[in-house]
């Protein structure tokens, strides 16, 4: 194995990531206005700003959806045991004692186990109850005459917040560990370059070189 700058994230990768992060920052900001956290907007632009950016966040995650089945891409987010209890126990443990980090990158699974398993949660739980209930919320009109009591209505809003509260935990837990092991900067600045060091066996490391040159650097 030999350690190279490989470019991982391609752009739309990064263009996704990027978009996703505003629209999700949005959503909370507006979301919190909505239930009277605070009062920076007027209520009226916060629900317009807020059902805006959902749709087109929901637009984006079909997008993201289709090129991660058509790609392939989607096997980086596969969970596996294989070392997940060692993630697991340096995040826990290991990290306030200096040890490093006991996953190293390779071409085809940039994503250690923990992360994997954290983000397809994220992709087959929490998105799917953040958007049905949102939809359901938003197009309530159209089935408010099946809810006489409001009870339909009472679950689908309580489901809708407690996806946000996970989804916003998420985001706090993810920028936290940004800032493990060799600091925010560095973990950050691949997603603004695309470039990651990795680990290539001679094999992957010849084909890029011959195939793919332009996602090699130095």
């Amino acid at each position: 194995m030999a350690e190279r700058k490989v470019l991982i994230y391609t752009r739309f990768n990064r263009l996704w990531h990027w978009s996703q992060m505003a629209s999700i920052l949005i959503l909370l900001f507006t979301g919190a206005r909505i239930m009277g956290l605070h009062g920076i907007l007027p209520f009226g632009l916060a629900v317009t700003i807020h059902s805006l950016v959902a749709l087109a966040l929901l637009l984006l995650w079909a997008f993201v959806t289709f090129w991660l089945f058509t790609t392939g891409a989607w096997r980086q987010f596969m969970p596996s045991t294989a070392g997940l209890w060692q993630v697991a126990r340096f995040y826990a443990f290991g990290v306030f004692q200096g040890e490093a980090h006991p996953y190293r990158k390779i071409l085809r699974r940039r994503h250690n186990p923990l992360q994997a398993l954290s983000y397809l949660a994220l992709k087959i739980l929490l998105f799917p109850a953040i958007w049905i209930s949102g939809l359901a919320y938003l197009g309530y009109t159209f089935w408010d005459h099946l809810d006489p009591s409001g009870q339909g209505i009472w679950l689908v809003a309580n489901i809708h917040i407690l996806a946000a509260f996970a989804i916003a935990a998420f985001v706090v837990v993810h920028v936290y560990l940004l800032t493990v092991g060799h600091g925010f900067r560095e973990h950050v600045k691949p997603m603004v370059t695309g470039f990651e060091t990795i680990d290539l066996t001679p094999e992957q490391e010849a084909y890029l070189a011959a195939e793919e040159p332009g996602r090699l650097k130095g």
